[in-house]
């Protein structure tokens, strides 16, 4: 309840609700939101398969959408192809950090009387025109992953507006069950309360709520750091032949939780040689992600002809090496290798 209350006063969102993982963020607010089988999910194809696999959980389909070209976020023009009668919801995701074309899906989803879930899994400590994301849709969902820019080992988090909508979480997020621990414990007969519907074991336990408090506490610090790393990057790699460096980077609204950057030609290696030569050179990078539709577990459900952007997105992008206390050793050398091999 604590860590809650406290991520309620960092997001300025009315309701935190603490759950696993964000994948269980995802499921439960779906859920709540009403989907069921057969309606249909708008997803981007860049995005990890956890969208997709809540999404699955609700016996629902997810829709693959295309990126934009010079960016990581939904194409609003493929979002309005992929409408159909049958579809409830979109999941835009606040990708590597940074906030996406939320306006415009908000936008979009309110003309076509479609529900929004924010992936705000790289997203703690992004904000928008002054909110933090994750307050503008339905739900937000965030990751506290090993990874993320905060952690508790494993854990996630719901937040929204609506009280109806928390309630429903809270329930559904310990097996459906109308009473607390708490609420059963102050009553006369703990044992006795009632199953509306089937829930799920997807409670956050109080040892890892008490690393995200104190965890909390630190996020701003964590968030400059990552800010200032990221710009010695950005001064660094500039004016190099086909490295395209990311957008906004000096966006105080970014919270920096990825550093990707493209290759493309005249730089004289593709993708997967500098990644190669990079691992040679004992630099860890990597790719986030690989897209939807490439799965086989998904490409059924996907649209292959209407991806274009992310298919040729996925063989440029490579994240470079980002965490809070890289030192500037570490990034020239990853700098000085980069402009090494496209020369």
């Amino acid at each position: 309840e604590k860590f809650e209350a406290d991520f309620c006063k960092y997001s300025k969102s009315k309701y935190a609700v603490a759950v696993s993982n964000c994948t269980a963020a995802l499921h439960l607010s779906l859920m709540a939101l009403g989907i069921k089988e057969n309606d249909e999910v708008i997803i981007p194809d860049l995005t990890f398969v956890a969208d997709a696999n809540a999404v699955l959980a609700c016996n629902a389909k997810p829709v693959v959408a295309d990126i934009n070209k010079e960016n990581f976020f939904l194409s609003l023009s493929n979002i309005k192809k992929n409408i159909t009668k049958r579809t409830k919801a979109i999941i835009p995701v606040h990708i590597y950090g940074q906030v996406c074309n939320i306006d415009e899906i908000l936008d979009i989803a309110k003309d076509n009387n479609l529900k929004v879930v924010e992936d705000c899994a790289h997203a703690v400590g992004t904000f928008h025109k002054s909110k933090h994301v994750g307050t503008l849709g339905n739900t937000g969902c965030f990751s506290f992953y090993p990874t993320k820019n905060i952690t508790t080992a494993e854990g996630g988090m719901v937040t929204t507006n609506s009280k109806k909508l928390a309630e429903k979480i809270r329930q559904l997020r310990s097996h459906g069950m109308t009473k607390s621990l708490k609420s059963r414990y102050s009553s006369e007969y703990p044992w006795v309360f009632d199953i509306s519907e089937p829930g799920y074991n997807y409670r956050m336990d109080e040892l890892r709520a008490a690393l995200g408090i104190s965890q909390l506490k630190r996020i701003n610090k964590i968030n400059q750091l990552r800010l200032k790393a990221s710009l010695y990057y950005h001064e660094n790699l500039q004016n190099i032949p086909g490295i395209i460096l990311p957008d906004m980077v000096n966006d105080k609204t970014h919270s920096y939780h990825l550093y990707t950057i493209r290759i493309r030609k005249p730089y004289k290696l593709t993708r997967d040689k500098l990644f190669k030569k990079l691992k040679d050179y004992g630099i860890r990078t990597t790719v986030y992600w690989m897209p939807i539709h490439m799965y086989s577990a998904y490409k059924k459900f996907s649209l292959a002809h209407n991806i274009k952007n992310t298919k040729k997105t996925y063989d440029e992008i490579l994240a470079l090496p980002l965490f809070p206390n890289i030192t500037r050793k570490h990034q020239n050398l990853v700098i000085n290798c980069i402009k090494k091999f496209g020369s």
